[in-house]
Protein backbone atom coordinates (compact mmCIF):
# COMPACT_ATOMS: atom_id res chain seq x y z
CA UNK A 1 0.00 0.00 0.00
CA UNK A 2 1.45 3.34 -0.99
CA UNK A 3 0.79 6.78 0.38
CA UNK A 4 -1.90 8.66 -1.53
CA UNK A 5 -0.74 11.63 -3.62
CA UNK A 6 -2.85 14.70 -2.99
CA UNK A 7 -2.74 18.19 -4.44
CA UNK A 8 -3.99 19.89 -1.27
CA UNK A 9 -2.53 20.21 2.19
CA UNK A 10 -2.35 16.95 4.14
CA UNK A 11 -5.05 16.54 6.80
CA UNK A 12 -4.08 12.99 7.80
CA UNK A 13 -1.11 10.66 7.49
CA UNK A 14 -1.07 7.05 6.33
CA UNK A 15 1.30 4.68 8.16
CA UNK A 16 2.91 2.92 5.22
CA UNK A 17 4.91 0.72 7.59
CA UNK A 18 1.86 -1.48 8.06
CA UNK A 19 1.85 -2.40 4.37
CA UNK A 20 4.65 -4.90 4.99
CA UNK A 21 2.55 -6.75 7.57
CA UNK A 22 -0.19 -8.07 5.29
CA UNK A 23 -1.29 -11.43 6.66
CA UNK A 24 0.69 -10.95 9.86
CA UNK A 25 -1.21 -8.08 11.44
CA UNK A 26 -3.06 -10.07 14.11
CA UNK A 27 0.10 -11.93 15.10
CA UNK A 28 1.98 -8.62 15.40
CA UNK A 29 -0.99 -7.19 17.33
CA UNK A 30 -0.80 -9.91 20.01
CA UNK A 31 2.99 -9.68 20.24
CA UNK A 32 2.86 -5.89 20.72
CA UNK A 33 -0.01 -6.21 23.19
CA UNK A 34 2.03 -8.73 25.17
CA UNK A 35 5.08 -6.41 25.15
CA UNK A 36 2.91 -3.46 26.17
CA UNK A 37 1.29 -5.30 29.08
CA UNK A 38 4.68 -6.63 30.16
CA UNK A 39 6.13 -3.10 30.09
CA UNK A 40 3.23 -1.71 32.13
CA UNK A 41 3.41 -4.50 34.72
CA UNK A 42 7.20 -4.32 34.99
CA UNK A 43 7.40 -0.55 35.37
CA UNK A 44 4.45 -0.42 37.76
CA UNK A 45 6.17 -3.13 39.82
CA UNK A 46 9.35 -1.04 39.97
CA UNK A 47 7.33 1.99 41.11
CA UNK A 48 5.48 -0.07 43.71
CA UNK A 49 8.54 -1.86 45.11
CA UNK A 50 10.71 1.27 45.37
CA UNK A 51 7.81 3.12 47.03
CA UNK A 52 6.77 0.43 49.52
CA UNK A 53 10.20 -0.86 50.55
CA UNK A 54 11.82 1.55 53.02
CA UNK A 55 15.27 0.18 52.14
CA UNK A 56 14.94 1.69 48.67
CA UNK A 57 14.34 5.32 49.54
CA UNK A 58 17.64 6.78 48.29
CA UNK A 59 18.33 9.04 45.29
CA UNK A 60 19.07 6.12 42.96
CA UNK A 61 15.63 4.59 43.47
CA UNK A 62 13.89 7.95 43.36
CA UNK A 63 15.38 8.50 39.91
CA UNK A 64 14.51 4.91 38.97
CA UNK A 65 10.85 5.60 39.82
CA UNK A 66 10.95 8.57 37.46
CA UNK A 67 12.45 6.35 34.76
CA UNK A 68 9.62 3.84 35.20
CA UNK A 69 6.95 6.57 35.06
CA UNK A 70 8.63 7.95 31.96
CA UNK A 71 8.77 4.52 30.29
CA UNK A 72 5.05 3.98 30.93
CA UNK A 73 4.26 7.31 29.29
CA UNK A 74 6.84 6.70 26.54
CA UNK A 75 5.41 3.39 25.38
CA UNK A 76 1.81 4.60 25.83
CA UNK A 77 2.34 7.44 23.36
CA UNK A 78 2.90 5.05 20.43
CA UNK A 79 1.73 1.49 21.15
CA UNK A 80 -2.01 2.04 21.74
CA UNK A 81 -2.31 3.81 18.37
CA UNK A 82 -0.31 1.04 16.67
CA UNK A 83 -2.59 -1.58 18.24
CA UNK A 84 -5.66 0.37 17.10
CA UNK A 85 -4.31 0.49 13.53
CA UNK A 86 -3.60 -3.24 13.54
CA UNK A 87 -6.98 -4.17 14.98
CA UNK A 88 -9.17 -1.80 12.97
CA UNK A 89 -7.25 -1.93 9.70
CA UNK A 90 -7.37 1.89 9.56
CA UNK A 91 -3.72 2.87 9.28
CA UNK A 92 -4.24 6.63 9.45
CA UNK A 93 -3.77 9.38 11.99
CA UNK A 94 -5.02 12.96 11.78
CA UNK A 95 -2.52 15.76 11.24
CA UNK A 96 -3.19 17.22 14.71
CA UNK A 97 -3.04 13.75 16.28
CA UNK A 98 0.31 13.15 14.62
CA UNK A 99 1.70 16.44 15.92
CA UNK A 100 0.53 15.66 19.47
CA UNK A 101 2.07 12.19 19.31
CA UNK A 102 5.31 13.61 17.94
CA UNK A 103 5.49 16.32 20.60
CA UNK A 104 5.00 13.87 23.48
CA UNK A 105 7.37 11.32 21.98
CA UNK A 106 10.23 13.83 21.53
CA UNK A 107 9.64 15.30 24.99
CA UNK A 108 9.78 11.91 26.71
CA UNK A 109 12.77 10.79 24.66
CA UNK A 110 14.73 13.90 25.64
CA UNK A 111 13.71 13.48 29.27
CA UNK A 112 15.05 9.92 29.30
CA UNK A 113 18.41 11.06 27.94
CA UNK A 114 18.86 13.58 30.77
CA UNK A 115 17.44 11.22 33.38
CA UNK A 116 19.95 8.52 32.45
CA UNK A 117 22.71 11.13 32.80
CA UNK A 118 21.37 12.07 36.26
CA UNK A 119 21.42 8.40 37.28
CA UNK A 120 25.02 8.10 36.07
CA UNK A 121 25.97 11.13 38.18
CA UNK A 122 24.32 9.49 41.19
CA UNK A 123 26.42 6.32 40.68
CA UNK A 124 29.55 8.46 40.23
CA UNK A 125 29.01 10.18 43.59
CA UNK A 126 28.08 6.91 45.34
CA UNK A 127 31.20 5.04 44.20
CA UNK A 128 33.82 7.80 43.94
CA UNK A 129 32.75 9.81 47.01
CA UNK A 130 30.89 7.33 49.26
CA UNK A 131 31.58 9.22 52.50
CA UNK A 132 30.11 12.44 51.07
CA UNK A 133 27.24 10.76 49.21
CA UNK A 134 24.44 11.89 51.53
CA UNK A 135 25.79 15.45 51.47
CA UNK A 136 26.35 15.70 47.70
CA UNK A 137 23.13 13.86 46.80
CA UNK A 138 20.70 15.29 49.32
CA UNK A 139 16.99 15.62 48.68
CA UNK A 140 17.25 19.03 46.98
CA UNK A 141 19.89 17.76 44.55
CA UNK A 142 18.06 14.68 43.28
CA UNK A 143 14.74 16.52 43.14
CA UNK A 144 16.44 19.18 41.02
CA UNK A 145 18.04 16.55 38.76
CA UNK A 146 14.67 14.90 38.12
CA UNK A 147 12.90 18.23 37.53
CA UNK A 148 15.59 19.46 35.14
CA UNK A 149 15.34 16.22 33.15
CA UNK A 150 11.62 16.73 32.54
CA UNK A 151 12.02 20.46 31.76
CA UNK A 152 14.87 19.85 29.29
CA UNK A 153 12.84 17.16 27.55
CA UNK A 154 9.90 19.55 27.19
CA UNK A 155 12.09 22.37 25.87
CA UNK A 156 13.67 20.02 23.33
CA UNK A 157 10.22 19.07 22.08
CA UNK A 158 9.12 22.70 21.96
CA UNK A 159 12.04 23.67 19.69
CA UNK A 160 11.36 20.86 17.23
CA UNK A 161 7.60 21.46 17.18
CA UNK A 162 8.04 25.18 16.44
CA UNK A 163 10.21 24.29 13.45
CA UNK A 164 7.87 21.50 12.37
CA UNK A 165 4.92 23.93 12.41
CA UNK A 166 6.55 26.03 9.69
CA UNK A 167 6.81 23.11 7.25
CA UNK A 168 4.13 22.56 4.59
CA UNK A 169 2.84 19.05 3.90
CA UNK A 170 1.19 19.16 0.51
CA UNK A 171 2.29 16.02 -1.32
CA UNK A 172 2.23 12.35 -0.36
CA UNK A 173 0.81 11.53 3.06
CA UNK A 174 2.42 8.07 3.27
CA UNK A 175 4.45 8.09 6.50
CA UNK A 176 7.23 5.51 6.34
CA UNK A 177 6.88 4.33 9.92
CA UNK A 178 4.46 2.90 12.48
CA UNK A 179 4.14 6.18 14.39
CA UNK A 180 4.93 9.88 13.95
CA UNK A 181 8.62 10.67 14.22
CA UNK A 182 10.80 13.50 12.92
CA UNK A 183 12.85 11.76 10.16
CA UNK A 184 9.90 10.27 8.21
CA UNK A 185 7.94 13.51 8.55
CA UNK A 186 10.83 15.53 7.14
CA UNK A 187 10.88 13.22 4.14
CA UNK A 188 7.21 14.02 3.47
CA UNK A 189 7.43 17.80 3.68
CA UNK A 190 7.26 19.73 0.41
CA UNK A 191 9.19 22.64 1.97
CA UNK A 192 12.83 23.29 2.80
CA UNK A 193 13.83 21.01 5.69
CA UNK A 194 17.49 22.01 5.97
CA UNK A 195 16.93 24.09 9.12
CA UNK A 196 14.98 21.26 10.72
CA UNK A 197 17.73 18.77 9.92
CA UNK A 198 20.39 21.15 11.24
CA UNK A 199 18.50 21.69 14.49
CA UNK A 200 17.80 17.95 14.74
CA UNK A 201 21.53 17.31 14.52
CA UNK A 202 22.66 20.16 16.79
CA UNK A 203 19.89 20.30 19.41
CA UNK A 204 18.61 16.74 19.26
CA UNK A 205 21.90 15.06 18.46
CA UNK A 206 24.34 17.26 20.39
CA UNK A 207 22.60 19.06 23.26
CA UNK A 208 20.07 16.33 24.07
CA UNK A 209 21.98 13.31 22.83
CA UNK A 210 25.72 13.87 22.90
CA UNK A 211 26.11 16.03 26.02
CA UNK A 212 24.18 13.65 28.33
CA UNK A 213 26.00 10.73 26.69
CA UNK A 214 29.40 12.34 27.30
CA UNK A 215 28.47 13.09 30.91
CA UNK A 216 27.56 9.42 31.34
CA UNK A 217 30.83 8.38 29.68
CA UNK A 218 32.94 10.66 31.89
CA UNK A 219 31.09 9.46 35.00
CA UNK A 220 31.84 5.84 34.17
CA UNK A 221 35.48 6.55 33.36
CA UNK A 222 35.90 7.87 36.91
CA UNK A 223 33.80 4.98 38.27
CA UNK A 224 35.96 2.42 36.44
CA UNK A 225 39.16 4.07 37.70
CA UNK A 226 37.82 3.99 41.28
CA UNK A 227 36.78 0.33 41.02
CA UNK A 228 40.21 -0.66 39.66
CA UNK A 229 41.89 0.98 42.67
CA UNK A 230 39.73 -0.98 45.14
CA UNK A 231 41.64 -3.71 46.96
CA UNK A 232 38.63 -5.79 47.98
CA UNK A 233 37.25 -8.14 45.32
CA UNK A 234 33.77 -8.23 46.91
CA UNK A 235 33.86 -4.43 46.97
CA UNK A 236 34.67 -4.33 43.28
CA UNK A 237 31.85 -6.76 42.49
CA UNK A 238 29.33 -4.80 44.55
CA UNK A 239 30.35 -1.50 42.94
CA UNK A 240 30.11 -2.97 39.46
CA UNK A 241 26.73 -4.61 40.16
CA UNK A 242 25.22 -1.24 41.09
CA UNK A 243 26.21 0.11 37.67
CA UNK A 244 25.58 -2.92 35.42
CA UNK A 245 21.82 -2.35 35.07
CA UNK A 246 22.21 1.33 34.27
CA UNK A 247 24.95 0.63 31.71
CA UNK A 248 22.75 -1.91 29.93
CA UNK A 249 19.83 0.53 29.73
CA UNK A 250 22.12 3.32 28.49
CA UNK A 251 23.50 1.07 25.75
CA UNK A 252 20.03 0.12 24.51
CA UNK A 253 18.68 3.66 24.56
CA UNK A 254 21.62 5.58 23.10
CA UNK A 255 22.55 2.93 20.57
CA UNK A 256 19.14 3.14 18.90
CA UNK A 257 18.48 6.87 19.41
CA UNK A 258 21.84 8.11 18.12
CA UNK A 259 21.60 5.78 15.11
CA UNK A 260 18.19 7.22 14.26
CA UNK A 261 18.74 10.95 14.73
CA UNK A 262 22.44 11.79 14.34
CA UNK A 263 22.68 11.35 10.56
CA UNK A 264 21.23 13.03 7.44
CA UNK A 265 17.80 11.94 6.23
CA UNK A 266 19.29 10.85 2.87
CA UNK A 267 20.91 7.85 4.59
CA UNK A 268 17.66 6.37 5.91
CA UNK A 269 16.84 2.78 4.90
CA UNK A 270 13.12 2.30 5.50
CA UNK A 271 12.89 -1.35 6.55
CA UNK A 272 15.96 -1.18 8.77
CA UNK A 273 14.93 2.09 10.42
CA UNK A 274 11.45 0.79 11.19
CA UNK A 275 13.02 -2.04 13.17
CA UNK A 276 15.27 0.41 15.03
CA UNK A 277 12.32 2.70 15.81
CA UNK A 278 10.45 -0.26 17.32
CA UNK A 279 13.55 -1.11 19.36
CA UNK A 280 13.87 2.26 21.07
CA UNK A 281 10.15 3.03 21.37
CA UNK A 282 8.74 -0.35 22.46
CA UNK A 283 11.38 -2.91 23.38
CA UNK A 284 13.56 -0.61 25.53
CA UNK A 285 10.74 0.49 27.92
CA UNK A 286 9.76 -3.17 28.24
CA UNK A 287 13.28 -4.36 29.02
CA UNK A 288 14.24 -1.60 31.49
CA UNK A 289 12.35 -3.02 34.50
CA UNK A 290 13.51 -6.56 33.66
CA UNK A 291 17.12 -5.39 33.50
CA UNK A 292 16.93 -3.60 36.83
CA UNK A 293 15.06 -6.40 38.60
CA UNK A 294 17.34 -9.17 37.29
CA UNK A 295 20.75 -7.47 37.66
CA UNK A 296 20.23 -5.48 40.86
CA UNK A 297 20.67 -7.49 44.05
CA UNK A 298 18.90 -4.78 46.07
CA UNK A 299 15.86 -4.98 43.79
CA UNK A 300 15.76 -8.78 44.10
CA UNK A 301 15.88 -8.57 47.89
CA UNK A 302 13.24 -5.83 47.92
CA UNK A 303 10.98 -7.89 45.67
CA UNK A 304 11.22 -10.82 48.09
CA UNK A 305 10.53 -8.55 51.09
CA UNK A 306 7.49 -6.90 49.48
CA UNK A 307 6.12 -10.25 48.22
CA UNK A 308 6.58 -11.87 51.63
CA UNK A 309 4.93 -8.88 53.34
CA UNK A 310 1.92 -9.10 50.99
CA UNK A 311 1.64 -12.85 51.65
CA UNK A 312 1.71 -12.28 55.41
CA UNK A 313 -0.95 -9.59 55.15
CA UNK A 314 -3.14 -11.87 53.06
CA UNK A 315 -2.78 -14.76 55.48
CA UNK A 316 -3.47 -12.60 58.54
CA UNK A 317 -6.83 -11.36 57.31
CA UNK A 318 -9.77 -12.82 59.15
CA UNK A 319 -12.68 -14.06 57.02
CA UNK A 320 -15.94 -12.21 57.24
CA UNK A 321 -18.62 -13.94 59.35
Amino acid sequence: MQGRNVSFFVVEFLFVGFSDLEGWQMLVFFFLLFFYILALIGNLAIIGITTLDTHLNGPMYYLLRHLSVLDICYISVTVPKILDCLLSGQHTISFSGCMVQLSLFISLEGTEAFLLAAMAYDRFIAICYPLRYTLLMDRKVYLLLAACSWVCGFLNSLVHMILMARLPFCGSNGLQNFFCDIPPLLQLSCGDTHINELVLFTVGGTLVGLIPFLSILVSYIYIAATIVRMRSTPGKQKAFSTCASHLTVVTLFYGAALFTYVRPSSTYVLNRDRVVSVLYSIVTPMLNPLIYSMRSQEMKKALKRVTWHIVLLSCSRQPYI
